[in-house]
């Protein structure tokens, strides 16, 4: 298994070659999530060498991770600012 970054695949982010599978949403679930890397692996249907595969990629760019978080974050900021609510959806009537 290897890692592969592709323009017309996921915005170019590092993912599992033949998937669309990002490395840093498999470390998340194992990070963040804080399951077990079989528990990824079953919940995201690939095999536990794609899993370490992934998280080794992760842990050897970690600063290349650093800034696609960063970039993750930013995004739910905009999207989450720009989002109507039922309270701003009301005063634009």
């Amino acid at each position: 298994m290897t890692i592969v970054k592709t323009e017309d695949t996921l915005g170019g982010k590092p993912r599992l070659e033949g998937r669309r599978i990002s490395v840093l949403h498999v470390a998340e679930m194992y990070i963040d999530g804080g399951m077990s890397p079989e528990t990824v692996a079953d919940q995201l249907d690939i095999g536990l060498d794609e899993v370490h595969e992934a998280l080794a990629y992760y842990y050897r760019n970690i600063d290349e991770m650093k800034e696609l978080r960063e970039e993750q974050r930013k995004l739910r900021e905009k999207l989450k600012e720009e989002a109507i609510t039922p309270e701003t959806a009301e005063t634009e009537k």
